[in-house]
């Protein structure tokens, strides 16, 4: 630890996760571990014994990817065992002290014992872990002891660190594990009492609440830090309180991650500790920590711009479908074979570039149509792009034409094209730098869509929590909790994502498990996540009813039932339900308001656009009506072999 002013702690960011966090063989995990930018790597005993290596040859294989072994682990059942499990305990011990020199670690993890002969007692385990040090010492190694949160004598790290303290030696540490902790309600400030020179090893995961066993909930849902529902910031807090200057290491049981991708699994463990330390320096002025400078997490006002990629062809049949919805031609791009459709504070780009640097052409090429990028509005868009690249996002641009602005961008989780825009002067004229007009805007009148209300994405099931952490490091959001859709192909799980404090703009991510559901027969007939559907905002949605039949818009037809239904369960007057009836609105009210929903026929490969009315402070998206909206698209569908 550098000394600083008094009470003021220094700590570097040493970044470590094991093994057994992703999935994939022992090769295959190191080189995504040293891509993602880890400097650390925890062996799992399992994962070395099944990989046919010797252990220098595994030492020499983490070497060249640039990488420490950070631990060993884990080795179960030591301390308090009666003879003769006592000695033999002490011999395999000794003999994974010889293999760790070979390995070139030094720290091996002890977890508490769960055996159903070991004994209990304070004094007793400390006394083994006394012998034990001094055996660890002669081989130049430390063991660190974890208390499991289901351990038989031991599961809070309060015990374990009296076990420590009590066997007093210079090669016996504590081990803490944010979820052994949190999982049992056990107050992480309790960590703040504890040297953090005896702190060896911190293992960080996060994990949804359940009510389930303790056992069964960490080997199967634990998560990356910011993916779940623990405080693993306050945890982390209380650690770096104590002065504690090692790694930081991610312990996943994650039954999804392990049949993931290792390289998306891996990115996304260093994203959530790069995120957590970025919350702990901001959160704890006393602790300074050497990392990354970043500014906060970005504050947006908004989606300013969605931008389609399509072919000549299908340009016009969507800009067909845009007319009838009230967009007008209203500029063309000087430089590109992009065109601009706009209404209140509404713009969608449709571009039909086909050359081969064009990324909406190649984006083209792999999902057909698709909304491949969206702009949103920030108060500083270098500053934007500035967090998201130092969260592991990728900067995006393409070479720029005379005249032409240069939009700070990234990539999305799904390879998608986040632009950010900001009142700088630069980027307030891109607007009249680079598009002609073409046509004047309509009048405003009450039937006009004002805004962009949500963005709608579509992944499959497994890949939602990279999105969610995506989106929450980087911008000032917060993650609703999560809703099921029942289609009859499957279910699928909905989740949004809302910027703090005003939600002016929200995702919701919609995951599905398989291609039977109309979410994954888009993700299917797309070749992987996009928009699915943009939700437009209405002040009068019946006024905006009426416009969008005299301009010929053919709206989502819903079935007569669902209208009987909805009458009944919320005491509508039958004029009231008459009227949304007769425009296909469909219906939603809570305590705080009511939300309107009218939505567009396919487009393509299932997307669809959205209208959308909130009255009061009505906060959700009319979950309830998703299985509506959902038989009423598959009913649509033509069968197989049909043209569209």
């Amino acid at each position: 630890m550098v000394s600083l002013a008094p009470g003021r702690h220094q700590t570097t960011l040493q970044t470590s996760i094991a093994t057994v966090s992703i999935g994939g063989e022992f090769p295959e995990k190191l080189a995504a571990i040293a891509k993602a930018g880890f400097t650390g790597v925890e062996i799992f005993e399992n994962d070395f014994l099944t990989y046919d290596a010797s252990p220098r040859e595994v030492a020499a294989m983490v070497k060249d990817h640039g990488l420490k072994i950070t631990l060993f682990q884990p080795f179960r059942d030591f301390e308090g065992m009666p003879e003769p499990h006592r000695s033999r305990a002490f011999e395999r011990a000794e003999r994974k002290f010889d293999i760790m020199g070979e390995l070139g670690t030094d720290l091996m993890l002890i977890c508490s014992n769960v055996s159903p002969v070991s004994l209990g007692g304070i004094d007793r385990a400390a006394a083994d872990f006394q012998a034990l040090g001094e055996m660890a010492a002669k081989h130049g190694v430390r063991v660190g002891y974890e208390a499991l949160a289901w351990g038989r004598h031991v599961n809070d790290h309060r015990d374990a660190w009296e076990v420590v303290r009590r066997a007093d030696h210079r090669c016996v540490g504590l081990i803490l594990d944010s979820f052994h902790t949190l999982s049992r309600k056990i107050d992480p400030n309790s960590i703040r009492s504890i040297p953090g020179d005896k702190i060896f090893i911190v293992q960080l995961a996060d994990a949804p609440l359940i009510d389930m066993d303790l056992l069964y909930w960490s080997r199967h849902f634990r998560n990356m830090p910011g993916e779940g529902d623990l405080p693993v910031v306050d945890f982390m807090r209380a650690v770096a309180a104590t002065g504690y200057d090692g790694p930081l290491s991610l312990e996943i049981f994650n039954d999804q991650f392990r049949g993931g991708s290792a390289r998306a699994i891996a990115e996304d463990g260093h994203r959530s500790l790069v995120n957590l330390m970025d919350q702990v320096r901001r959160q704890e002025p006393d602790i300074s920590i050497t990392m990354p400078e970043m500014p906060d997490r970005i504050v947006t006002a908004g989606v300013e711009f969605v931008e389609f990629t399509a072919s000549v062809e299908e340009k016009q049949q969507l800009a067909a479908l845009l007319g009838t919805l009230g967009f007008v031609n209203t500029a063309r791009h000087r430089y590109r074979q992009l065109d601009l459709f706009t209404q209140g504070n509404i713009r969608l780009a449709i571009n039909t570039d086909s050359s081969n640097q064009s990324f909406a052409a190649a984006s083209y090429a792999v999902h057909g149509t698709n909304a491949y990028a969206f702009g949103l509005k920030v108060k500083d868009a270098q500053e934007a792009q500035k967090r998201a690249t130092a969260l592991d996002a990728v900067g995006f641009s393409e070479p720029r034409k005379p005249g032409e602005v240069l939009l700070p961008a990234i990539q999305d989780a799904g390879n998608g094209i986040i632009y950010f825009l900001d009142d700088s002067p630069e980027l307030a004229r891109v607007w009249e730098q680079e598009f002609e007009p073409v046509e004047a805007a309509p009048a405003p009148g009450p039937e006009q869509l004002t805004r962009i209300d949500h963005l709608a994405q579509t992944t499959q099931y497994d890949q939602m929590l990279t999105w969610l952490l995506f989106y929450t490091s980087i911008f000032a959001t917060r993650r609703t909790p999560m809703v099921d859709v029942v289609d009859p192909g499957g279910l699928i799980r909905s989740q949004a994502i809302e910027s703090v404090p005003d939600r002016q703009f929200r995702v919701t991510m919609n995951g599905a498990d398989n291609r039977k559901t109309f979410a994954g027969k888009f993700l299917a007939e797309g070749f992987g996540t996009s928009i699915q559907h943009i939700a437009f905002a209405s002040e009068d949605i019946f006024a905006t009813a009426r416009a969008l039949n005299a301009r010929g818009f053919e709206a989502l037809p819903i079935s007569c039932n669902y209208y009987e239904d909805l009458e009944a369960r919320f005491g509508l007057e039958p004029e009231f339900s008459d009227a949304l009836r007769a425009s296909s609105i469909l219906y939603d009210r809570d305590e705080q308001g009511e939300y309107f929903q009218i939505f567009s026929r396919t487009f393509g490969d299932g997307f669809f656009f959205e209208i959308v009315e909130r009255r009061g402070d009505y906060a959700g998206y009319g979950a309830m009506n998703a299985p509506f909206r959902i038989a009423a698209q598959r009913r649509l569908l033509k069968p197989a072999g049909l043209p569209k």
